[in-house]
């Protein structure tokens, strides 16, 4: 059953258009990515969500949502920068953040503490917010946007400015989090999405590319990769250069590496015969040869390149 169901969905800024009838279902106790490069949309979609922007058109709807209730009690979010009062400690600005939820004083206290130890500030939380760390600082916002326990978690970049130690630790949360709540996270990190989701939502000038559940997607989408390289000698080079230049039929793309090539293609086993047989009678010197199949970069760079 979907949770969240997004219905071409559009927003312009004076004339310019960021979101162009954009429209996904988010199924419940899923975790989705949404995936684009800079400037895709990505951002604008997640502040309709939340209610940050209102849409020129289109329409956002939650299941079990009464009518005319505020789609916000709904929704936890974490911007993808987000700011704090430094002066604050950790445990008044959750205590804050629950109270302007509607909790009472005692809960706000309870589920503040709770949630401190399970993002794994325990020991800082009586500390000031303004000498906490990057990764601290985002644990924090993770737990706002939990503390009035959300049907929807929606994450806008939850790591990009993080160290690799403060990344690893926010994807370890989300890796638990995710079983507890559904989650929509925008990224154009494609690791992390392959890491985290169920379901990916692409998105390319302002329009959804591609979407669908992960498994569903690379299933539909993949194709044989052959993967070359030679011995680094002028004569390798200048055979691999001229050969990408007339490359055979049932060879879809073909593009060049530091080494050598990677070929997408349509029959293995033919396009593997062929590239054995003109080794062979080039008398080319191979480093390796290696089977494999495209990946949700591939994916991703094609979607994005035709949108």
């Amino acid at each position: 059953m979907a949770l969240l169901t997004v219905d071409r969905l559009t927003k312009r800024f004076e004339g310019a258009l960021a979101v162009d009838e954009v429209g996904f279902s988010v199924g419940e106790g899923r975790c989705a990515a949404l995936l684009g490069p800079n400037g895709a949309g990505k951002t604008t979609t997640i502040r309709m969500l939340t209610g940050l922007l209102a849409p020129t058109a289109g329409t956002i709807a939650l299941e079990g949502m009464k009518p005319g209730q505020d789609r916000r009690e709904w929704i936890g979010y974490l911007p993808q920068h987000p700011a704090f009062y430094g002066w604050m400690s950790g445990h008044e600005f959750l205590v804050c953040a629950a109270r302007l939820c509607g909790l009472s004083k005692k809960e706000a206290a309870e589920r503040s503490g709770e949630l401190l130890e399970r993002v794994g500030l325990g020991a800082a939380g009586k500390r000031r917010i303004a000498g906490y760390s990057g990764g601290m600082k985002q644990r924090l916002g993770l737990a706002q946007a939990l503390i009035h326990r959300p049907k929807l978690l929606i994450l806008d970049e939850p790591v990009s400015a993080l160290d690799p130690i403060g990344r690893r630790e926010v994807m370890t949360l989300l890796g638990e989090l995710k079983s507890e709540t559904t989650v929509l996270f925008s990224t154009h990190v494609l690791p992390d999405a392959e890491e985290l989701c169920d379901d990916i939502l692409v998105m390319a000038a302002g329009r959804l590319a591609a979407g669908g559940s992960l498994a569903g997607i690379r299933e539909r989408n993949r194709q044989p990769v052959l993967s070359l390289e030679t011995e680094g000698d002028a004569r390798s080079r200048a055979w691999l250069a001229a050969w990408l230049k007339r490359l055979p039929d049932g060879f879809e793309t073909a593009s060049a590496t530091s080494t050598g090539a990677r070929l997408v293609v349509r029959d293995l086993e033919a396009a593997r015969r062929t590239v054995l047989r003109e080794l062979a009678d080039e008398n080319v010197r191979v480093t390796k040869l290696e089977v494999g199949y495209t990946t949700l970069e591939d994916l991703f760079l094609k979607a994005v390149g035709s949108a």
